[in-house]
């Protein structure tokens, strides 16, 4: 009987990535995570792939943000843009000994950071529109984490399990099943051209005309369960309210209220964490528009956790992420910023497609 680790190194090496002999594999991760991170070591020499590992230790990123000047924050390795030309996949594990650690960091100099880094996203997007390259993200769980969810590391950990579906007999087969369904959804979305979304302080029209939906189901995320476009960058107009508190870089943010004029944000605040919501936006010139709107399906999660990983895949929700949109889909947005911001849709949330109703209540009518 496969544990834990073995379950989720086998999806996300055999089901996400379809990781090959000759494969060069990076391995991101804290050190909190080395059980997990020995057993994907392992398993990728198993397939004749070469692991490449880069760990990180404990408040790494705080000591980095702390006491890198401005020249630091700003320089770019060569070794860094070598490695996004070349490596065939990365493995990100989310897994934090202190999810915190990025409380009381000078927002701007994260704001700083995540321009001076775009490139590599920007090579690796256009990496992966080729077929060149292959990424996912998967959790692993520390006290820390266990604690912002307000439940024991054994809760925790036995939450991962369903919501990834390591508690089914064949979790890639459980995917495959999800992926099947999610087929249904991006075939209904496909001819969208106007998206109304209606509810608590929350009234927004997104144009998608033109725009790829996109089947998420595992290959990305785990867990995963959403679908997801790209809006046009200019058609946002409207407000939005998102209910569901969410952590970005180690910041707990809640309460957030959007307005949008033309595709931009012109209106912000938040109820918790509105310095840093402010900062963010004026991270570049895409950090105001819309990268993403996306619908979260996966019914296991079902109550918000403070990890974006699990908390935007929350069924019978919906998120929108400000910042850098998605090439296969069509987004044409570039910036160092993507966060995800959520809304519950259980509670009179309705979306219209092309003036028809077509979502209530977080549910979809006719799928």
């Amino acid at each position: 009987m496969f544990g834990f680790e073995e379950k989720l190194a086998r999806i996300v090496c055999d089901y996400s990535l379809q990781i090959k002999e000759g494969d060069i594999v990076e391995i991101r991760g804290e050190s909190c995570a080395e059980p997990f991170i020995k057993v994907l070591y392992k398993y990728i020499l198993m397939k004749k792939a070469y692991p490449l590992l880069r760990m990180s230790f404990n408040e790494q990123l705080y000591t980095f943000y702390k006491y890198a000047d401005k020249s630091i924050l700003e320089m770019l390795p060569e070794i860094m843009l070598t490695t996004s030309k070349t490596l065939n996949a990365v493995i990100h594990i989310d897994s934090e000994a202190n999810t915190k650690q990025l409380s009381n960091v000078d927002p701007t100099k994260v704001a700083i950071h995540k321009k001076t880094t775009k490139i590599l996203k920007d090579i690796m997007f256009e990496r992966e529109a080729r077929g060149e390259f292959r990424w996912v993200i998967a959790p692993y769980p520390t006290y820390a984490m266990a604690q912002d969810a307000e439940m024991s590391l054994e809760d925790y950990a036995n939450f991962i399990k369903m919501a990834c579906k390591l508690d089914e007999e064949d979790p890639v087969e459980a995917w495959k099943e999800v992926d099947s369904i999610q087929k249904k959804i991006v075939e209904l979305m496909s001819d969208t051209v106007e998206l109304r979304i209606i509810g608590e302080k929350t009234d927004l029209v997104l144009r998608t005309e033109g725009r790829k939906w996109i089947n998420c189901s595992g290959r990305h995320n785990l867990p995963d369960g959403e679908v997801f476009t790209s809006p046009v960058e200019d058609s946002a107009n409207g407000e939005i309210y998102f209910d569901i508190p969410t952590s970005f870089m180690g910041v707990e943010v809640s309460g957030v209220y959007l307005k949008f004029e033309h595709g931009k944000v012109v209106k912000a605040s938040a109820e918790k964490g509105d310095q840093f919501l402010q900062k963010m936006l004026d991270t570049d010139e895409g950090s105001r528009y819309v990268g993403e709107i996306a619908f979260g399906l996966n019914e296991s999660i079902t109550f918000p956790s403070k990890n974006i990983l699990f908390d935007e895949k929350i069924g019978r929700s919906i998120h929108l992420a400000i910042g850098s949109s998605y090439p296969e889909a069509g987004g044409k947005n570039q910036s160092g910023l993507h966060w995800d911001l959520i809304k519950s849709m259980k509670h009179g949330g309705e979306v219209y497609k092309n003036g028809t109703l077509i979502y209530k209540d977080g549910n979809f009518l006719d799928v």
